[in-house]
Parts: structure tokens; C-alpha cells; sequence
């Protein structure tokens, strides 16, 4: 008896553990696993130079736990898995869905056409706890506020999906790897800016299931208070893990569950509901797939933002005069993070301070991030700017000044990242314009030269913001 051979496409699903249609696949039979650097993705939304890191070093392991099966290709997926389905004499292709609306309209458009053709096609959710479609109001529409989607929809639903093991065997079909070598993808940096990155993570899923040991061990249950403080491991750092499917979000809800219970734990419920944010997140591009481009409120649309390249340029290199923005800023150019507690300071930061489009921090977060992700980002960036689903209101403005003295007490994230500051007092290290100039001298530090001087006045930028609100008000 002949048995089937079967693609299994591994997209965002960068793992062994926990992957549905890797487990449908090795039931069915042989698998040929592919990866495809997918050439069709829409202009200005290819990988950035981080994610691309990222992706290597992902692909590179997750190759490892295939003995070296994993075969790779590049260009458009359509073209590419109907010529695989002819070489190989498949019967089948698997693959966990995406959630990017071009993927949705790719992925659909295959299906049929495979279908068309006598293939068998199977997909799965493999990178979300409640699929966008299956959670809805009363009335048959989209949640539009975070709360009553996680509480009153999402935790009422359905309990999400329990891991799965990995497949108890995995049989490789004996074919020939027609795919190109991992280098040949180009998908590393030509200059070594990403040393200190390499020094700080492990893609992969074994770095994704150290991390999450990590979380539990030493972080989760002070995770409501530690979150927010930007110079301690108070938080997960599991995003770019879960950005890339290194690990399912699953396997995260059931190992805080089988660790912590049921629990009334104050952190244990509020790192789920950011597990529910991210959830949020997918399901406003799901249901409003112009996220990424357009106001989620359109009277935005009309909003005064500023031109200023030179402005723009001393946010994204760190240099504004306001150490915590420009910490920040270096955190997420030196190790490709950043602390949340931080993106929303410098955010705010961008769109009203600077009052720069929120579009300019995506795009930049975009190439920068190793988790740069479209739903998070979009969602994200559109909340700080006030234009979003559930977002802030425009006229909270955080006072970069009173955050950093508020979460950064003694000053020690800004010393680290803004190392020409650190002789400065505690009293003094989130605002060295307010220092006497002996103090200064004291701490080598001349404004303007050594450090800037701020590129805006907090106060007056503030009221300018504001301002420019009222323009739009209905």
C-alpha cells in the first residue's frame, strides 16, 4: 500500500510542539515541511532588517528539529506549491492560517484552485486562542472595545484549545530538496550591526520554551507591578517568540493556568488579558482590514500632523533631549526590544509632542522590531495616537518627564542606554536642561554637545497638541 505524501507549509508556525497542521499532516502520512519567503507581500510591508534576523536564526532551528528536511523556497506561494504538488506527486498541503489581509486573500484564492485541481487542502489555527470570526457580539458585529471583547466575548466563548504534543513520528518523503539554501535568502545584516542582539536572544523554540520557563519562575507573579519597569526582567519576552510561532500562545495560557490555577492572582489575570490584547489585536485586522493604512476613526483624517524630517530623525536615533525617550529609542536599535512600558512613552512622545503621524513610528517600529507585527503594531500605534479601537483619549499625554521619574526611579534604565548621562544625580537624570550648570560640569556633560538639549518644550508641545485636537472635534 502506497502511503500519501503531503506539504506541510510552515508560515508563521515556526515550531514542532503544539502545531496543528504539523500533527494532520503525519497523520495523513509523509510530509515534504517547505518554507516560502513569500515575494508578493505588499510594498513597504516586506520584512524589516531585525525581523529578517530573526527569521534566519527561526528557520535555521526549526530546521534542526526536522533532521534537515526543511526545504526553502522564494517568490510567489501560488506558483511555487502547484509546481511541488507535481514534482513530488503530493496528495495534500497543510498549513496553520495568517491573519494579514493579504494572506487571508492569498491563502483563500489557493485553496480553491488546489481544490479545483483534486487536492486535498487543510488549514488550522495554529497562532491564536479565539479565531477573529468565531467571536461576536449579539447582534452579529465586531467588538470595537477591548474589555467587553475579552471578558464578555472571548472568556465566555470557549475555553482555548488545549497544546498539542508533537507528532508522536515523523515520516520525510524521500525526495529530492529542491529548495534553496537558508544564506541564499539574504537575510542577514552586510554589516554586523546585530552583534548585541545575538548576545541577548535565541530564536527558536527552544529559546521560546526557556523564555517562558523564565516568566513563570521569576516574573509572573509580580508581573501586575514589574511590568512597568523598564530596568528589571519584569515581563515575558515572549513577542517575537510568539510573533513567529516559536511558540503558540496556547502552550502560554495553559502553562501559566497549570502552573498558577485558576487563581485570583492580581499579575496572573492581567498577563492573560495582554495575552488577550494580542488576541485584540488580530482581531481588529481581521474584521477591519485597513488597520495598518487608515484612521480606525476617520475624523483623524483631518488631523494637523507635522512635516519635520529633523524632528523624525532625533526620535528614531535617540537624540531628543528626553532621557527616557531616548533610551528607548537606543534599547530598540541596540537589542531590538523595547520595554512596553517604554514604546508607549515614546509613542505618545512622536504623535503629540513631536505631533508626527503615528504612520512615521509604525513604519520605523516595522523595520526595527524583532517583533514587528503587523496586527500588534497597527493596533498599538493607532492607541497611542488616539485614532484607534478603544484608544486612549487624545488629550492623555504622557508627561515623558513624570514617566520616567514615576518607572524609572533611580534612573538606572536611562543610565544604561544613555551612558553620557549616568554621572548625573537621581534628583537631575530625567531632566538635565533643570540642572545647575556646576552639576553638569561635575558630570562631564555639556548640552547641545555631549547630550541634547530637548528639541521641544514638553509644556508648550503639549498645549500645541491639544490645539490641534480641537481642530478636529466634532
Amino acid at each position: 500500500m502506497t502511503v500519501p505524501v503531503s506539504i506541510m507549509w510552515f508560515r508563521q508556525d515556526l515550531r514542532v510542539k503544539d502545531n496543528p497542521a504539523l500533527n494532520a499532516a503525519c497523520d495523513m502520512g509523509k510530509i515534504i515541511p517547505i518554507y516560502i519567503l513569500d515575494e508578493t507581500t505588499p510594498d513597504g510591508r516586506k520584512k524589516g532588517g531585525a525581523s529578517k534576523w530573526w527569521l534566519h536564526h527561526s528557520l535555521s532551528a526549526l530546521n534542526e528539529r526536522l533532521n534537515g528536511h526543511l526545504q526553502i523556497f522564494v517568490g510567489d506561494p501560488q506558483q511555487i506549491i502547484f509546481q511541488l504538488m507535481e514534482d513530488f506527486d503530493a496528495k495534500a498541503v497543510f498549513w496553520n492560517r495568517c491573519y494579514e489581509p493579504w494572506q487571508v486573500n492569498r491563502d483563500k484564492a489557493l485553496k480553491k484552485s488546489l481544490v479545483n485541481e483534486g487536492y486535498e487542502v487543510k488549514s488550522f489555527n495554529g497562532s491564536l486562542l479565539w479565531e477573529p470570526m468565531k467571536v461576536l457580539k449579539k447582534d452579529g458585529t465586531p467588538y470595537r472595545v477591548f474589555t467587553p471583547y475579552y471578558r464578555k466575548g472571548c472568556l465566555q466563548i470557549e475555553e482555548p484549545r488545549y497544546p498539542k504534543s508533537p507528532p508522536a513520528r515523523i515520516t520525510y518523503a524521500d525526495v529530492e530538496n529542491k529548495g534553496k539554501g537558508l544564506d541564499a535568502l539574504k537575510l542577514l545584516p552586510t554589516i554586523a550591526w546585530d552583534s548585541t542582539i545575538a548576545q541577548q536572544w535565541k530564536p527558536g523554540e527552544e529559546g521560546a520554551a526557556d523564555n517562558l520557563e523564565q516568566f513563570i519562575d521569576n516574573a509572573a507573579r509580580s508581573y501586575k507591578d514589574d511590568r512597568d519597569i523598564p530596568s528589571i526582567k519584569g515581563t515575558s519576552r515572549l513577542s517575537p517568540h510568539l510573533h513567529f510561532g516559536e511558540v503558540s500562545p496556547n502552550q502560554v495560557w495553559f502553562a501559566i493556568k497549570g502552573k498558577f490555577g485558576n487563581t485570583e492572582d492580581k499579575s496572573i489575570d492581567t498577563y492573560l488579558s495582554e495575552l488577550g490584547w494580542r488576541e485584540f489585536s488580530y482581531y481588529l485586522l481581521f474584521h477591519f482590514p485597513t488597520l495598518p493604512n487608515k484612521n480606525f476613526n476617520d475624523k483623524f483624517d483631518k488631523f494637523p500632523w507635522r512635516q519635520s524630517a529633523k524632528d523624525l530623525n532625533a526620535w528614531q536615533t535617540g537624540k531628543t533631549g528626553i532621557p527616557i525617550v531616548d533610551a528607548g529609542m537606543r534599547e530598540l536599535w541596540q537589542t531590538g526590544y523595547m520595554h512596553n512600558r517604554v514604546r508607549m512613552i515614546v509613542g505618545s512622545f512622536l504623535v503629540k509632542n513631536l505631533l508626527i503621524s503615528w504612520h512615521e513610528g509604525e513604519r520605523w517600529f516595522w523595520d526595527t522590531l524583532l517583533d514587528a507585527d503587523l496586527a500588534s503594531n497597527s493596533a498599538s500605534w493607532q492607541w497611542v495616537a488616539g485614532s484607534g479601537a478603544d484608544a486612549a483619549p487624545y488629550f492623555r499625554i504622557f508627561n515623558p518627564l513624570l514617566q520616567g521619574e514615576k518607572f524609572d526611579k533611580k534612573g538606572s534604565y536611562v543610565r544604561k542606554y544613555c551612558p553620557e548621562l549616568e554621572k548625573l544625580s537621581d534628583k537631575y537624570i530625567h531632566k538635565p536642561w533643570e540642572a545647575p550648570n556646576a552639576i553638569l560640569k561635575d558630570a562631564n556633560i555639556e548640552l547641545g554637545k555631549d547630550y541634547p538639549k530637548p528639541i521641544v518644550d514638553l509644556k508648550a508641545s503639549r498645549q500645541r497638541a491639544l490645539d490641534a485636537f480641537q481642530q478636529i472635534k466634532e
